[in-house]
């Protein structure tokens, strides 16, 4: 998934039309039993919820929440917010209530620090396949990227589901998110930009104030909604498509008409001839860029599906 997108002088890959029986092929033969059964949801189709709950409940972590490899370059069995927002995510895909996501729920709220927030990860007693970035997080400190990313699912998740709609911690968790995003003077370092947009646009329009901060942080993305990763790999960005992944999303009409469909165009481009699709980050051990492969390709699958390009 690399290709050069917005600058001038820079030349854009042509549009390579994919092959969905292939990607459909590679899933089915080197992703997880999760992301198997996600395809459906990201071609469109119903969602086979049972198989999708067996498959989730293979995460699970004593005491609630979920680890053990779910956020794939998080390996350590402790349930992390990371794993969170992957579960959230499966879940809401079922576009039906699910008995663990209000159990999610009750596990963040647990999580939880006391100003609303949860922190970017809790203490990994296992280094092992772990990023090194998880492990130097401070567990007593609430970070708003990944408030607002597990958030973000969360209120997806709640567009289904009553029980996370009004669960008390989504409550405060969007209180939280909402209150450190007004508090932002300057730059927002862009994973947290991504996320913090990416929980407005789930609010957005019921949330007036929603509405104001997606229009103040929207306005720090350039047109061509391509930005580097601070501290990332040299040729690791945030694209359009992170920052606005379907047609009506309402942060859709601050980034270039024409670099949103170069970004389809690379998406397009950026699949192996083995049918699947490659991160263009660090991974931490070979099982994790394995597993970013599969779920990538469900990504790619889910994101050219609401594009019209499928």
């Amino acid at each position: 998934m690399r290709s050069a997108i917005g600058d001038r002088g820079i030349c854009h890959p042509p549009r390579v039309p994919i092959d969905p029986a292939s990607a459909r092929a590679f899933v089915m033969a080197e992703a997880r039993l999760l992301d198997q059964v996600r395809l459906a949801a990201a071609l469109g189709e119903p969602v086979d919820a049972e198989a999708l709950r067996a498959a989730l409940s293979a995460y699970a972590a004593p005491g609630g929440g979920y680890g053990a490899g779910l956020e794939p370059d998080l390996r350590a069995p402790e349930a992390q917010p990371a794993a969170a927002m992957h579960a959230l995510e499966a879940l809401a895909d079922l576009g039906a209530p699910a008995p663990e996501a209000a159990a999610l729920c009750d596990w963040l709220a647990r999580t939880s620090l006391p100003d609303g927030g949860l922190p970017f990860a809790r203490p990994v007693w296992d280094p092992a396949g772990c990023a090194p970035f998880w492990l130097a997080a401070d567990p007593g400190r609430s970070s708003l990227q990944i408030t607002a990313a597990v958030a973000a699912q969360a209120h997806r998740a709640a567009r289904h589901d009553p029980a996370v709609a009004m669960h008390p911690w989504l409550m405060l968790a969007t209180a939280y998110g909402l209150g450190a995003m007004e508090q932002i003077q300057g730059p927002v370092p862009v994973l947290s930009l991504m996320f913090s947009l990416r929980l407005l646009a789930e609010m957005e329009p019921r949330f007036p104030r929603a509405q104001v901060q997606l229009e103040r942080l929207a306005g720090q993305l350039p047109r061509s909604g391509r930005l580097p990763v601070e501290g990332g790999a040299d040729d690791e960005f945030m694209r359009p498509l992170d920052f606005s992944p379907t047609p009506d999303d309402p942060v859709r009409p601050f980034i270039a008409p024409e670099r949103i469909e170069e970004d389809l165009d690379r998406l397009e481009a950026g699949q192996d001839s083995d049918g699947g699709w490659r991160a263009e980050w660090l991974s931490y051990s070979d099982e994790a860029r394995r597993e970013w492969r599969g779920y990538l390709t469900v990504r790619a699958l889910a994101l050219l599906h609401a594009n019209g390009r499928l």
